[in-house]
């Protein structure tokens, strides 16, 4: 793909935060909680995108959508984490100190969001070409930690929000993918002739 066409990609993925950003510039007393919502979906978001490629690809491999997603797939997930780090850094300037992120860090709500930023680290720093050939195989093992990183953010996103409901509707279609993704892997029996 070409430099521009990249570009319009990465434009693309950053049309959130700066939304976000604008909006929240417009109201100084909004900032800086108010943006921890808008990114850590939005990470959620990009994570779910990028894990639906392959079962999208293996539904519909023909597909021009599915083909230009999966030709940015690492883009999404780099956003993912991007996304991830922009909403750690509002939630450590609506903190405002160490010793009140301390204080709550043992509650399931936050600790499942640090362990899923601490997982999407190394998948960031590795999604470069260098790093694929100098990992070879293994880059691909490492990337799928994005599965546990998932489970995670959907946790996380759970108890923030003290329900189910919108972390659900955002995973859901993610989980039947990977559902029939499975049931794919074993074949249905079939009837012999009576």
């Amino acid at each position: 793909m070409t430099s521009r066409g990249k570009f319009l990609v990465w434009l693309v993925l950053a049309l959130p935060l700066a939304a976000a950003l604008v909006r929240y510039a417009l109201d100084p007393d909004a900032w800086p909680g108010d943006l921890l919502h808008p990114t850590g979906e939005w990470s959620a978001r990009f994570i779910i995108l990028a894990l639906m490629v392959t079962p999208w690809r293996q539904l519909w491999p023909q597909a021009s959508a599915v083909r230009f997603l999966a030709r940015h797939r690492r883009a999404l997930g780099v956003a993912a984490f991007l996304y991830a780090l922009a909403h750690t850094a509002a939630y450590v300037a609506d903190m405002g100190n160490v010793a009140d992120m301390l204080a709550e860090l043992g509650a399931p709500a936050i600790w499942t969001g640090w362990a899923a930023l601490l997982i999407l680290v190394p998948l960031g720093l590795t999604s470069n070409d260098a790093a694929m050939r100098a990992l070879r195989s293994g880059w691909k093992r490492l990337q799928r930690l994005a599965y546990p990183a998932a489970i995670l953010t959907l946790v996380h996103w759970a108890l923030v929000h003290d329900g189910l409901a919108a972390a659900l509707l955002h995973f859901a279609p993610l989980v039947l993918l990977q559902a029939v993704r499975v049931a794919r892997l074993f074949p249905t029996p079939t009837r012999s002739a009576i």
